[in-house]
């Protein structure tokens, strides 16, 4: 990326992609401009909008705008703003004076972004970098399209960045349309990863509640330390945090959350329709018992709602 050329990065979660990008982008926006070794001179206005960059749902816009703020603390030339829908009316007001007056990098879920872009509240004329990060998710929920329609307004000279965990034809695609001439890596392709556990059990409905109370008594001792790590560093007392996923989490909900709450489960239920500041809350959950697991349930989510946090199907 400092020399210039588009880049087509393949590597699984968790192995530092989002660090691969902002790095070097926060380097070359802080000093103000750029000259790379083909003799091209690049400015970064400060008061206009120098990347874009690309997720497919909230949640991992929000966790690219948290690693951008530490990454750029020491750097206050250097702003950002996280665009994604979900929100209330005051933090629509935030984003449309961010994109107004010129945030050096802009953190957006595709529906949203194009939303913005159709009531002319863009100025795409000095964007630099455009980075699509988890492109692959991005295409398998449909923003395909969406993403063509936002390359559409970026300035010829914009040096393009793609990250995906996985290589099917549809991102070869996609990268032989935005890249050019891009130089490619890739890690671990396809290889999951080593610190996500991924099971699958086929059974019959009455089945589904006993073994997920089978999976906790059998994993007790290693989910127990495993939480307790992480949680402890967070204030909370929580043993296993897993996702159960229903497509109708109104009809089906109520005798699971109360199947797991007589075998001393508590179980925290986030459906769809309600605000996403109670799906944060009931993510940041209040403490547990020790010794008693916490179960929630949330429902499939279509596109940028999608929730991104590890999942458990019975």
């Amino acid at each position: 990326m400092l020399n210039g050329r588009d880049v087509l990065g393949v590597a699984q979660t968790g192995t530092g992609k989002t660090a691969a990008y902002l790095l070097p982008i926060l380097s070359m926006l802080d000093d103000g401009y750029v000259d790379f070794p083909d003799g091209r001179h690049i400015e970064f206005p400060q008061e206009a909008i120098n990347c874009v960059i690309m997720a497919p749902t909230r949640e991992l816009a929000q966790q690219i705008d948290q690693a951008m703020q530490g990454f750029g603390y020491y750097l206050p030339n250097v702003s950002s703003v996280a665009v994604y829908g979900g929100n209330d009316g005051n933090r629509y007001y935030q984003e449309l004076n961010a994109l107004k007056t010129g945030a050096s990098v802009i953190i957006a879920t595709p529906g949203r972004f194009i939303s913005h872009l159709t009531m002319d509240n863009v100025d795409m004329s000095k964007v630099s970098f455009f980075v699509l990060d988890e492109a692959d998710r991005m295409l398998d929920m449909g923003f395909s399209d969406d993403i063509l329609k936002i390359a559409s307004f970026l300035p010829k000279t914009c040096q393009t960045v793609m990250f995906s965990a996985t290589m099917p034809d549809k991102i070869e695609q996609l990268a032989k349309t935005l890249l050019k001439n891009p130089v490619e890596v890739k890690i671990a392709v396809s290889k999951p990863a080593e610190k996500i556990q991924q099971s699958a059990y086929v059974c019959y409905e009455a089945q589904k509640l006993k073994i997920v109370e089978a999976m906790f008594k059998a994993e007790a001792a290693v989910g127990n330390a495993l939480a307790q790590q992480v949680y402890k560093a967070r204030g909370l007392s929580r043993d296993l945090f897993v996702h159960l996923h229903a497509h109708d989490l109104r009809r089906q909900a109520p005798p699971v959350v109360d199947g797991l709450a007589r075998v001393a489960f508590t179980v925290e239920r986030i459906p769809g329709t309600v605000q996403y500041r109670f799906h944060d809350l009931a993510v940041e959950c209040p403490p547990v018992p020790e010794g008693a697991g916490q179960i929630d349930l949330v429902p499939v989510l279509p596109q940028e709602n999608a929730c991104s946090a590890p999942t458990f199907i019975p």
